[in-house]
């Protein structure tokens, strides 16, 4: 197959986060089965091992990609336009066929990146004219609960194949590799819809019963707010490479997932491959890569939060739950993940 990616950011670009390492792997996997493979996006791009082309500025790229399809790709077996709170619009400039790939529905994250006009404007494209428009589209969601809410905005079920978020490869951690001192984890970019600020607070109502350290990985926009948050035992580590996030994520006893909403959530899996067990709340995409009670724990609230983080702090139950967090991450390696897309490309075209 001839297959066009085509998506606001490459993982070259600082931004980078999950959405951008999913498609990654999927790019790099399909073009490993021998179809051709190409990227669209909004630059700075890198080099990859499939042809990439930056499609110009955050928002302007919106303009553009049309024209740029029109010149060079017309004749592409099918176009997977990825949606990041806003999608391409393809229906409407392409007539070939099409596969709408969704990590998950915005809904109140639009309130937390811009103005009120501005967030309500984007509010309203994703949740009616984007069903309106791709009501002919097959898609494609990233967990059990962004085909939940793409199917609660109009989208018809039987056009929704899931394709869950892949675990790559990586050095394993071994069981003694867990530091001697209780070590807790944030890992992640730094925006408004992770709650970094929420993790930073309750770690002052469980420190003085745990003690220990918070490593906070990652860097984004939120960053210069939360440092002067940050009380005794928090280190900002900034954005760290591959062998350095391995490393952490085998010495933390568990990793602390704050975040308001996911599509999945990778880097619980990501944790769970080394045995590392996460306290999340019981939101969409996050229930979808902790299982309660046997990977992790979900919070109902922010007591129940501080209460969970109290308990794997101080006792061995994580240990049980991070055993069962290694085996859940198994089910999620990159070739089942792109198998599943694979199939789903077959049967849009």
């Amino acid at each position: 197959m001839n297959l066009v990616f085509i998506t606001w950011r490459d993982l070259a670009h600082p931004s980078a986060g999950g959405s951008e390492h999913y498609v990654d792997d999927l790019a790099r996997g399909l073009a490993e089965r021998g179809h051709a493979v190409t990227l669209l996006a909004g630059g700075p791009v890198g080099a990859n091992p499939y042809p990439t082309v930056d499609t110009g500025s955050t928002f302007g790229q919106y303009l553009r990609v049309p024209f740029i399809h029109a010149r060079r790709f017309r004749g592409a077996d099918l176009v997977i336009d990825v949606e990041n709170g806003l999608p391409y619009w393809s229906p409407l400039w392409r007539r070939g066929p099409k596969l709408c790939l969704v990590h998950h529905v915005h809904t109140d994250q639009w309130a937390t990146r811009f103005p009120g006009p501005v967030a309500k404007v984007g509010e309203i494209l994703e949740r009616h004219l984007l069903p309106l428009v791709y009501r002919r589209v097959p898609f494609v969601a990233v967990s059990p609960s962004t085909a939940d809410a793409l199917a609660e905005i109009g989208v018809a079920r039987e056009r929704i194949r899931i394709v869950p978020n892949a675990v790559a490869d990586g050095p394993e951690a071994e069981a003694e590799a867990e530091a001697e001192e209780p070590t807790f984890l944030v890992l992640g970019r730094l925006v408004p819809h992770k709650q970094v600020d929420l993790a930073l607070r309750l770690w002052e109502r469980v420190r003085p019963r745990t003690g220990g350290r918070l490593i906070i990985v990652g860097d984004g926009p939120e960053r210069a707010r939360l440092e002067p948050m940050a009380g005794p035992g928090v280190h900002f580590t900034g954005r760290v490479d591959d062998a350095t996030k391995h490393r952490l994520l085998g010495e933390a006893w568990v990793l602390i997932h704050p975040a308001m909403h996911e599509g999945w959530g990778v880097v619980i899996t990501e944790a769970g491959r080394h045995r590392t067990p996460a306290i999340g709340f019981a939101v969409p995409g996050v229930r979808d890569a902790i299982i309660d009670g046997e990977t992790g724990v979900l919070a109902t609230d922010e007591e129940d939060f501080v209460r969970a983080w109290t308990e794997l702090g101080t006792g061995a139950r994580r240990h049980r739950l991070g055993d069962g967090a290694h085996e859940y991450s198994l089910q999620f390696d990159v070739d089942t993940t792109v198998e599943a897309f694979e199939a789903a490309c077959t049967e849009a075209i």
